[in-house]
Formats: structure tokens, C-alpha cells, sequence
């Protein structure tokens, strides 16, 4: 008999349990101004209110909390959108030791990537395109930050780039049988083979494909500013991409590798560096977004004369400075289509926002870098309704700063607080 009580009081406990809602988890962010959107003029004081990591609403004035909600005060601050890095490579630190990809095991790029993801979450950085990693290192991440295990940014990976024999992502520099253990399987000829390689990429869990369409500052080979896959090979790894729902993004410096690439069906050109009005007409024509990775170019220069990198690799670098300065001011008068991404790595991590200021310096308006960081990176990503913005049903990631970035864009390069997913960042 009390068996038989003791069951059905626990019978009834589980009722009430699964009838009473589970308890929300709310936050009410306080700001003294909020700017909802690139588009839009900062409001006074205003009310945030997010939901279980999502955007309930927008109010003016400061609201009182609710019993069991969190506060969060911002009074002095402008409240906006969390940015989008559209290039980074949280796996790795600059510096020009090359070799260590021969010592050092994709394993350690999660350490640094864990590390590297909450610097550029403090950052102001709430989402990230990884532009190439280790075969998991960048995928492990993901993950990591999703689930809240490690604190950092909404990462979208491609994982291990695809690269012709020889080119940019292939392992050079070492002996032919040491360059034959370094590879990362993802090296292709021809079109089938190419559109082969796309498939395992999906398969093993990317994001985006990322290729590298012509030579690169970097790596240990002088070669290669042409179009290094064949018209048919890109147009394999576009077509196949594409059939599985994803973009691909390629790294190009060339003129002719950035046509080649754009006429091919590839979302997004990265660098882009000799860019000329042929290649910038087929990029418009196309609707291809160059990502203009100013801050590359301006942290490579920065080691120069140092004995940081090798000789070939210096020599690259100096023959990069003096297009850098101008290629994306030429691109926004041609029309083309550009959004925010800084190579993050080949520079010290956290130092994202500073390429907000060589676009304004390029020519772009505050408002138009601030966009290109916001609405128009969550375009590329096909995120628009998700991040960007600040707006009832999206993702809150927001962040907080002193001042008004369409004022003064560089007042994002110190920003005070930030919330990814609903979650802030300590």
C-alpha cells in the first residue's frame, strides 16, 4: 500500500512538472541610445528585451525589470549589432613560421582557436566566416561556441581550403615527401576530381567551400597571379557547391584569377588585390561581394625587415603595398559589391574593427562600412533574418560602445560589452 502511494504522489509530481512552462531565461539591456540597423539614426534611451538568446522586443525609455530577469546598464552607451567578420583564421597567430605546419598538430589550432574566439568575441565580433583550418580544428570550434563550452563568436567553417598541386593551400616549402604527408587531401585536377573534393568537404562538415583561385602573399612559391584552376574546375566546384546549398568563397589576387572566379559562379572574391574594370564589370555583372581584407595587408606590413618572413614571402609582401592602399577605393567606384572581412590571423586576433577605418579611408562613408559589417555581411552569410540587425525574432547579438560609430567608425575598435546568442561575453 505505501508503494503503491509513494507511486502515484510521483506519478503526480511529474504531472505538475510537465505542466508548468519551463522558466525563461530574460534579460532586459538598458542603453542610452540604440542603433537597430546601418541604416537607421541611434534613438534615445531604450529598452532591449531578450528571450532565450532571442530578441523580444524594442522600447523607448528604461523599462523596469521583471522579478527573475537580468539587467544589464549601458546608460552611457550605443547599443548596436553585433559585427561580421566575413575572413578570419581563429586556428592560427601571425608570423612567418611556415615550418611549424610540420610540427605542430591541428589538435593545437583548437587551443588557439579557443583562445582566439573569445578575443574576437570581446572584439565586438559575434559571427565569423572561418576562411581555412585543419581538417577539424575549425569545425570543433563551431561547435564549441554553439553549445556555450568555449565563449566566442557564431562561427560558419569551411574547413581545409581546395587548392591546385602546388597552389596556395598546398603544403610547399619542405622536401616533395614531406610537402606528400602534409597534404590535406583536398588538392584537385580536373573537373570531376574537383567537384569530387566539394563533396568531401560537405561530407566532413563545411560550412562554405573555400578555394584558392590564384597564388598567394604567404606561402613558400613565388608563382601564380593567373587563374590557377581551369575555367571547367571552377565552374565544377561553383556548380557542385551550389547543388548543395553552399556558397563558396575564393581566395584571388590576380585580375584574371578575380574573372575567372566571378565568371565561374563564386560567391565571394577575397583580397581581390589587382582588381581591374574588366574583372570589377564581371563581379558586378554577376553580383560577386568582394571582401577587401585590408587588415592583411596592413599586418604583414607591419613585420616587414624583421627577419619574420622569408625572403620570397617579403618580396610578395612589397609588391602588395602600394595596390593595397587604393584597390578598394577603384572597387567602389566601379560598382562592385563589397563586404567586411580582415584575414584575422595574419594579424594579432581583436584587431578586427580596424579595418573599418582603411574602408572609410578607401573612400566608403561610416554608415557604409558599418553596413558592410552588418546587413550586408548577414546577406552573403543568407542570414539576414537571423543577425545584423537588432529586431524582434533575431539572434541577440548586440554590443555596446561609447559614442556614434556613424560619426566616428573607429569608435568600434573599443567596444564594452557584448552579447553573442543571448549570451554575454565576460
Amino acid at each position: 500500500m505505501n508503494v503503491i502511494r509513494k507511486v502515484r504522489c510521483a506519478a503526480a509530481l511529474v504531472v505538475v512538472f510537465l505542466a508548468c512552462p519551463a522558466i525563461a531565461d530574460t534579460t532586459l539591456i538598458h542603453a542610452g541610445a540604440v542603433l537597430t540597423d546601418a541604416s537607421a539614426d541611434p534613438t534615445g534611451p531604450a529598452t532591449i528585451t531578450v528571450t532565450d538568446g532571442r530578441i523580444v522586443s524594442i522600447a523607448d525609455g528604461f523599462a523596469p525589470v521583471p522579478e527573475g530577469a537580468t539587467m544589464v546598464h549601458l546608460p552611457d552607451h550605443t547599443v548596436l549589432p553585433g559585427l561580421i567578420d566575413l575572413h578570419v583564421h581563429l586556428t592560427g597567430d601571425p608570423g612567418g613560421d611556415f615550418w611549424k605546419e610540420a610540427v605542430e598538430p591541428d589538435e593545437w589550432g583548437v587551443v588557439v582557436g579557443a583562445k582566439n574566439a573569445r578575443v574576437t568575441a570581446k572584439a565586438g565580433f559575434t559571427t565569423v566566416r572561418e576562411a581555412g583550418s585543419g581538417q577539424h580544428s575549425a569545425f570543433a570550434l563551431r561547435r564549441g561556441t554553439a553549445e556555450g563550452l568555449i565563449p566566442g563568436p557564431r562561427i560558419i567553417a569551411a574547413g581545409p581550403a581546395l587548392s591546385i598541386v602546388g597552389g596556395h593551400a598546398d603544403a610547399n616549402g619542405f622536401r616533395p615527401e614531406i610537402n606528400e604527408i602534409l597534404d590535406s587531401g583536398y588538392n584537385c585536377t580536373g573537373a570531376v576530381e574537383c567537384a569530387e573534393k566539394v563533396r568531401l568537404a560537405s561530407q566532413n562538415g563545411a560550412d562554405v567551400i573555400k578555394i584558392t583561385a590564384t597564388g598567394g602573399v604567404l606561402s613558400q612559391q613565388g608563382r601564380g597571379l593567373a587563374a590557377h584552376f581551369t575555367d571547367p574546375e571552377m565552374k565544377s566546384i561553383a556548380d557542385t557547391a551550389h547543388s548543395l546549398g553552399l556558397k563558396v568563397m575564393a581566395h584571388a589576387h590576380g585580375a584574371r584569377g578575380i574573372e575567372a572566379a566571378s565568371h565561374a559562379g563564386i560567391d565571394t572574391i577575397e583580397h581581390g588585390t589587382f582588381l581591374d574594370e574588366d574583372a570589377a564589370r564581371e563581379m558586378r555583372e554577376n553580383g560577386t561581394v568582394l571582401i577587401p581584407t585590408l587588415m592583411a595587408f596592413q599586418g604583414v606590413s607591419e613585420r616587414l625587415g624583421q627577419g619574420i618572413y622569408t625572403p620570397v614571402v617579403e618580396e610578395k609582401i612589397r609588391a602588395t603595398m602600394e595596390t593595397a592602399q587604393v584597390f578598394m577605393g577603384k572597387a567602389l567606384r566601379w560598382n562592385v559589391p563589397i563586404a567586411f572581412g580582415t584575414d584575422a590571423g595574419v594579424f594579432e586576433h581583436g584587431r578586427n574593427a580596424e579595418e573599418l577605418a582603411l574602408m572609410v579611408g578607401q573612400g566608403m562613408t561610416n554608415r557604409q562600412a558599418l553596413a558592410s559589417a552588418t546587413t550586408s555581411a548577414a546577406e552573403v552569410l543568407e542570414m539576414e533574418n537571423e543577425i545584423g540587425r537588432i529586431a524582434p525574432g533575431f539572434s541577440a547579438d548586440m554590443i555596446a560602445v561609447k559614442g556614434n560609430p556613424l560619426a566616428d567608425v573607429s569608435v568600434l575598435e573599443s567596444v564594452d560589452w557584448v552579447m553573442v546568442r543571448g549570451r554575454q561575453i565576460d
